[in-house]
């Protein structure tokens, strides 16, 4: 099968799609053998200095399976496979910032949530965490720099 994904757009046209249309994205929700949740310290808006679970943008013509294996790859160090994992359910983050800080629009996204039972071997990126922590669900939902939208993957 060839690789049918477009090359990334510029900083003008993306700010233009995130001007104009929601984002289709999928979120990791990785979770150890204790039942702690992997999050990443975030460096880039939106959520910039929250706690979030690790995730991406599905582009143009990119298949979900495909999607999920590159996202896990670039976010976790490691492909996944979408086998080994649970779809959580599909969720709406709506941000009043958005990745430029550019006034006058915020960024919409549809988030498809998917849980990884997976405590294995992660060579774990920092150029959109500064750091990563396992918490566990308690520490999710009451610790103020874990961003809200976090929260809603917990019990699940």
């Amino acid at each position: 099968m060839t690789d049918t994904t477009p090359p990334p757009l510029g900083r003008e046209e993306f700010s233009q799609v995130v001007r104009l249309t929601p984002l289709v994205s999928i979120d990791l929700v990785v979770r150890d053998a204790a039942r702690r949740l992997l999050l990443g310290l975030r460096e880039n808006r939106p959520a910039r200095g929250f706690w979030f679970v690790p995730g991406g943008r599905i582009a143009k013509n990119e298949r979900l399976e495909a999607a999920f294996r590159r996202i896990s790859r670039m976010e976790l160090g490691r492909e996944l496979s979408p086998d080994r994992a649970r779809l959580l359910g599909v969720f709406e983050h709506l941000y009043d910032d958005n990745f430029a800080g550019a006034p006058g629009y915020g960024t919409h996204y549809i988030v498809l949530a998917y849980l990884v039972d997976d405590h294995g071997d992660f060579d774990l990126p920092l150029d959109q965490h500064s750091r990563y922590e396992w918490m566990s669900e308690d520490d999710v939902l009451h610790r103020p720099d874990v961003h809200p939208y976090v929260r809603a993957y917990c019990g699940r």
